[in-house]
């Protein structure tokens, strides 16, 4: 199992929590606002190292403390480690094994997890960022070269956008190492896509009982290769001050039953059509991986029907991934063998 112990000290709400993982199947409940999202977030944080709801350190940190402290001791596919997290106004402080590390990607690496919360519409309804990002998550559990490759590209970028802005002046240069990481990056992305796309679409079909297709856009014309479609856009990037080709723009299109997903379908279908994208996340990297990864589910029955969260919690059970999920009731959601169960109530966790 991923997560065998974890304790949150100062998270939020949270003064002192502690409690150790069953391998399979973990429910935390309790009403609003008790602290069960808090507890999820701090579990993902430790494999992330920052908020999945976008917050920053600040609003983290329990009223009145300095800093927060989380710490884990999770399964590296058969061999244990202790993974801790340190985070103050200072900045962030990681260690695993009491070794440090630097960045979330060190974090990520210890401790892979994919997460469904109430936002996961997001990643159809939202911008293509929300898409990139979700692509490039997967990229980076599955190509090996793809972290180096998309920082390096980053910063090509930032030269690249740098130089336009100073009237062009010395972005030759940078054009190059733009189109070379570029096309790495791309490549990265649609072979992770190949590999998941059988798994996108068989779990889009499972839960929203239609044809689910999905199509990549690389941020540049499909007729053109990477070098002319930059070249021809010079004047255009000059007159704008950045980029406008490039990996950098890239997206992922929708569609559900011959419609563009993002514009036409119902939120329920937004949310069940982004859990298909998630769960085939975690099916792609638990493969490539050879083991289990956490899987964390934030309030899943929010905005779905009986049926839509029957077909969601099936899809979610086949996968073998170690789950934690939080509800209001203990009896919301149905699991294949019972539980460990735990109740939150005004920040304290308790085991039932």
């Amino acid at each position: 199992m991923p997560v065998k112990l974890f304790r949150a000290e100062n998270f939020r709400c949270l003064e002192k929590a502690e409690f150790e993982l069953e391998p399979h199947y973990n429910l935390i409940y309790g009403a609003n606002a008790s602290g069960k999202t808090s507890l999820l977030e701090a579990l993902a944080y430790l494999g992330r190292g920052k908020s999945f709801r976008g917050a920053p350190v600040t609003s983290l940190i329990r009223h009145g403390e300095q800093e927060f402290v989380l710490f884990g001791k999770i399964d590296r596919g058969g061999q244990g480690a202790s993974v801790g997290v340190r985070n103050s106004r200072d900045g962030l402080e990681a260690r695993i094994d009491g070794d440090a590390v630097r960045g979330g990607a060190a974090l990520a690496e210890a401790l892979p997890l994919q997460i469904i919360d109430p936002d996961v519409h997001n990643l159809v309804s939202g911008g293509p960022e929300e898409r990139r990002r979700y692509l490039d998550g997967m990229a980076f559990h599955v190509e090996h070269d793809f972290l180096p490759s998309w920082r390096r590209f980053r910063r090509a970028l930032k030269q690249r956008n740098a130089a336009l802005k100073a009237g062009g002046d010395g972005i030759e240069p940078w054009n190059a190492e733009f189109v070379d990481l570029g096309l790495r990056v791309d490549q990265a992305r649609r072979a992770v896509l190949e590999i998941c796309v059988v798994s996108l679409e068989e779990q889009g079909a499972a839960l929203l009982e239609g044809a689910v297709r999905f199509e990549y856009r690389s941020g540049w014309s499909a007729d053109k290769d990477l070098a002319t479609a930059l070249a021809e856009s010079y004047e255009r990037d000059l007159q704008q001050g950045s980029t406008q080709v490039g990996p950098h723009r890239a997206d992922i299109r929708l569609i559900y039953d011959e419609r563009q997903a993002r514009r036409l379908v119902s939120r329920g279908q937004q949310k069940l059509l982004a859990c298909s994208m998630v769960l085939a996340a975690t099916e792609v990297v638990q493969t490539h991986l050879e083991r289990p990864v956490l899987l964390l589910l934030d309030d899943p029955a929010a905005e779905l029907d009986a049926d839509s969260l029957h077909r969601l919690m099936t899809q979610v059970f086949k996968l073998g991934s170690q789950i934690v999920a939080t509800s209001l009731a203990a009896d919301v959601l149905k699991f294949p063998e019972q539980p460990a169960m735990f109740h939150v109530e005004h920040g304290i966790l308790r085991r039932v």
